[in-house]
């Protein structure tokens, strides 16, 4: 994750944003080496606060997440034609609410002896896992984007693209 996440700041954010695509590879390498120092420190401490914490709450969180706001984007934008960019936003930004906001309020965080806060009861949300929830209104969010912002490529342009870039790898860089 570490090494993942250094070269995508290097590549994408200094290069791209910071250097405005004017960055030497030389530069970008030590980029992403301060990067894999910076987030390295910041998962240690991370790791030492969560330490003292039930880590089933945040596994909960992690998999919420992914299947609710991922999930749909990533099924949508491979089967369905229609699918868009507002669609998309909608999928990945209401997926992630719902799913962070039904683990804040699951008996994972407060509520029970195994709580990450046992000693406080502010849960509302009586499941444990939130997916039954947040994965279908992840799906249901990125239906409704697109459908309530028109068709942004009524040809279906985009998707054929994407559709030969999927298959054959063709523009990959």
């Amino acid at each position: 994750l570490t090494l993942a996440s250094s070269s995508s700041f290097a590549h994408d954010i200094y290069a791209n944003v910071i250097k405005r695509g004017r960055a030497s590879e030389r530069e970008e390498v030590a980029a992403a080496r301060l990067a894999a120092v910076g987030i390295g420190a910041v998962a240690v401490g991370l790791g030492i606060f969560a330490g003292k914490l039930n880590v089933a709450g945040l596994v909960a969180l992690a998999f919420a997440v992914a299947a609710s706001a991922n999930l749909p984007a990533i099924l949508y934008s491979l089967f369905w034609r229609r699918f868009n960019t507002s669609g998309a936003l909608w999928s990945i930004y209401g997926g992630l609410t719902v799913s962070v906001t039904l683990v804040l309020l699951s008996p994972v965080v407060s509520g029970k002896a195994t709580s990450m806060f046992p000693g406080v009861d502010f849960h509302l949300f009586p499941l444990e896992n939130p997916g039954l929830v947040s994965i279908p209104a992840g799906f249901l969010l990125g239906w409704l984007g697109s459908v309530l912002s028109g068709d942004e490529d009524p040809g279906g342009e985009k998707y054929a693209e994407l559709e030969v870039r999927a298959l054959s790898g063709a523009g990959a860089h």
